[in-house]
C-alpha cells in the first residue's frame, strides 16, 4: 500500500526495511488512544475554522466506525500498515473520501504518537494505582485480624525480637503506600498534552492547544514543542515505580516461600495459587509466588532498556524512541499481573498462628527484654547484655528456651533475677511494653491502622 509519507520518494522501500521499520505488530494497542486523540484533534480543527463542520462530523462519525471496526474484529491489524496510524488514517480515507486526508492537518506522526502513549500511560497509571489500593485494603484487614498474632521478627535472617503479624505485614504496608504515591506523583506530573507540537517546531495553523488539552483530560498542553515530541521521562518514571512495586512483591514473595517450607509452616498457600510435581505426589509448590519473584528481573530490565535507549539521544525525535513501546507494554502488563495475582494469593493465604508463636518463643527473640529487665534492677547495660549473652550460651548448652529455666538457673547466671523475669520476657510483654510509634504493640499497631485508614478513606474520596 502506498505510504503516508511516499511523495518523496522514487523508490520501493526494501521489503526488509518495511518490517524492520514498522511497529504496526506491537503499537496496535494504542488503536483506542489514537482514536480518541484524532477525534480530540478534527473537532479543535473545526473550531478554529481549519476544516469545516461537515468535515468534522465525516471524520469524526468515520473513526468511531473504524474503532467498533477494530474492536469486533471486522477489521484486521496486519504487516500491511507500518503503525496503527497509518492503518487508521488509511482506512479512514477509504471510508470517507477526501475529507479523511484532512485529518492530519497541524499534525505529525510525532506529537500522535507522543499523545497516544500519554493517553496510554495515563491509564495504565490508574489501573496499576488501583490495584496497589486493592492489596493495601487486604494488607489492612489481614493486619486488623493479627493485632495479637505473636511472631518473631528477624535481622540477617536470623530470629531477632518478637513481633506480631499485624507488625510485619504493616511493613509491607507502608512500602505499597509509598508505590502509590509514587503513581499519583507521576500522573500529576505527565498528565500534559503535546498534541499540536508537530514535528518538533509547532505549526503555523491556529492551533488551540488548550482545548484539544481539555478534551483529552489533561491538565494543559505541554510548553515545548521539542521537548514534547522526545520526551520519555514518564515512561521511564513509571517503570522506576513499576521497578521498585516488584521489588516489593519479591520480597515479600521472598518471604512467603520461605515461611510456606516444612522447616518453618508459618504459612500454608492455598491449593489454587499452588501447583504439584510431575513425579514427586508430595510436592505443593508455591510456583506463583516464585513466579512474580521472578518477574522483577523482567521489570528491572525494561527500565534499564529504556534509559540506555534514551542516553545521549539528541533533541528531537529519533526513532531509536519507537523503542520505548514493546518494553514498556511488557512491564506494564507485568507488574498489574503480578499486583492482581498477588492480592488474590494473599486473599486465600492461611496463617499457622501456633506455629509462629512457638518459633518466637523457642528462638530467643526475649533475649533483648531480658537485658531491659536488668537494667530495670539497675545493671549498666553493657553488662546486662553479657549477662544475657552467657544466658543465652546456657540455654544452648542445655536445649532450653529462656522461658523453660527455672529460677535457680537464672539465679546462677545473676543474682539480680527475681521471680518476675518469667512476666518480663513473655511475648505479650515484650511486644506491649513496645508502645513507641511505629511499634508492635497493640496500642501503638492501632493508632498506625487508624491512620492508613484515614489515608485509605482519602483515596476513595479522589
Amino acid at each position: 500500500m502506498a505510504k503516508l509519507w511516499g511523495g518523496r520518494f522514487e523508490k520501493e522501500t526494501d521489503s526488509l526495511v518495511n518490517d524492520f521499520n514498522s511497529s504496526i505488530m506491537f503499537d496496535k494497542r494504542l488503536y483506542r488512544q489514537d482514536i480518541e486523540g484524532s477525534i480530540a484533534h478534527v473537532k479543535m480543527l473545526a473550531k478554529q475554522g481549519i476544516i469545516k463542520a461537515g468535515e468534522r462530523d465525516a471524520i469524526k462519525d468515520g473513526l468511531e466506525e473504524i474503532l467498533k471496526e477494530i474492536e469486533n474484529g471486522s477489521i484486521e491489524i496486519t504487516r500491511e500498515y507500518e503503525d496503527i496510524h497509518s492503518l487508521v488514517e488509511s482506512r479512514l480515507i477509504e471510508k470517507i473520501g477526501d475529507a479523511g486526508k484532512k485529518l492530519h492537518t497541524g499534525r505529525s506522526r510525532n506529537d500522535q504518537v507522543a499523545l497516544d502513549m500519554r493517553l496510554y500511560t495515563r491509564e495504565i497509571i490508574k489501573k496499576t494505582r488501583a490495584l496497589v489500593k486493592d492489596l493495601l485494603e487486604t494488607l489492612i484487614k489481614l493486619e486488623e485480624e493479627n493485632l495479637d498474632t505473636f511472631m518473631p521478627g528477624f535481622t540477617h535472617l536470623q530470629k531477632a525480637q518478637p513481633v506480631t503479624l499485624a507488625h510485619h505485614l504493616g511493613a509491607y504496608f507502608e512500602m505499597f503506600k509509598r508505590d502509590e504515591g509514587r503513581l499519583y506523583d507521576l500522573y500529576k506530573r505527565m498528565n500534559y498534552c503535546p498534541l499540536g507540537a508537530g514535528a518538533l517546531a509547532g505549526t503555523t495553523y491556529p492551533l488551540d492547544r488548550e482545548y484539544t488539552a481539555g478534551l483529552l483530560g489533561f491538565y494543559g498542553p505541554t510548553l515545548n514543542s521539542m521537548d514534547s515530541v522526545s520526551d520519555r521521562d514518564y515512561l521511564i518514571e513509571y517503570l522506576s515505580a513499576a521497578s521498585i512495586i516488584m521489588m516489593h512483591l519479591s520480597r515479600f514473595c521472598e518471604e512467603l516461600i520461605i515461611f510456606n517450607t516444612n522447616e518453618y509452616r508459618f504459612v500454608e498457600i492455598d491449593d489454587t495459587y499452588s501447583t504439584g510435581s510431575s513425579i514427586m505426589p508430595q510436592k505443593k509448590n508455591p510456583d506463583i509466588a516464585e513466579l512474580i519473584r521472578g518477574k522483577c528481573g523482567r521489570v528491572y530490565g525494561a527500565l534499564d532498556s529504556l534509559l540506555v535507549t534514551m542516553k545521549a539521544l539528541p533533541l528531537a525525535y529519533n526513532k531509536d524512541m519507537q523503542e520505548d513501546k514493546e518494553i514498556s507494554f511488557d512491564a506494564m502488563d507485568t507488574v498489574t499481573d503480578c499486583l492482581r495475582l498477588f492480592n488474590g494469593m494473599l486473599l486465600k493465604i492461611k496463617f499457622n498462628r501456633d506455629n509462629m508463636e512457638k518459633s518466637a518463643m523457642n528462638g530467643f527473640t526475649n533475649a533483648t527484654d531480658a537485658a531491659d529487665y536488668l537494667v530495670g534492677k539497675g545493671v549498666p547495660f553493657r553488662d546486662a547484655h553479657g549477662i544475657i549473652g552467657k544466658l543465652v550460651l546456657y540455654c544452648i548448652e542445655n536445649d532450653k528456651a529462656i522461658d523453660d529455666l527455672d529460677i535457680s538457673e537464672f539465679k546462677n547466671i545473676s543474682e539480680y533475677f527475681e521471680e518476675d523475669i518469667y512476666e518480663a520476657v513473655s511475648l505479650k510483654t515484650c511486644v506491649e511494653k513496645r508502645l513507641t510509634t511505629g511499634g508492635p504493640s497493640r496500642a501503638a499497631m492501632e493508632k498506625a491502622i487508624e491512620a492508613n485508614r484515614k489515608y485509605l478513606d482519602a483515596l476513595k474520596e479522589e
